[in-house]
């Protein structure tokens, strides 16, 4: 089951926007970076839905592995996880997520990854 495509947030303006005004989270292998969502900077095709969601993002680097199949497989491995993760949740506005992995995270199998991004989600106020 893949993250289903209203639920990802793509788009440079998007992205600089969670840069500037997104709150920090710190793990060992990746940040979050979460805020209220600024529906100017999205696609005009987007239709927002009835109650609101989290949109997600994922950037990992070709400094996290040289391969872009590695990169792919934990990309997927992530918006797989979010969607199990956040298609249960009630939110009251939408909210834009933004992971970054560090380079440092392929040295973590990917059942703690996926677990340092669980503790992330619950320090950022999004699962419980």
């Amino acid at each position: 089951m893949v993250l289903p495509k209203h639920m990802r947030l793509k788009g440079h303006r998007c992205f600089d926007f969670i840069y500037k005004e997104g709150f920090k989270f710190y793990g060992s292998s990746m940040v979050l970076r979460v805020t209220k969502a600024n529906t100017k900077f999205q696609s005009k095709l987007i239709n927002s839905e009835d109650r609101p969601s989290i949109k997600c993002a994922i950037s990992i680097s070709n400094k996290v592995s040289k391969k872009s199949v590695t990169r792919n497989r934990i990309r997927r491995l992530f918006h797989h996880h979010l969607s199990l993760r956040l298609s249960k949740i009630n939110i009251d506005a939408e909210t834009w997520a933004f992971i970054s992995l560090k380079p440092n995270c392929m040295k973590n199998s990917e059942s703690t990854l996926l677990k340092e991004c669980d503790k992330l989600l619950t320090k950022a106020g999004l699962t419980k």
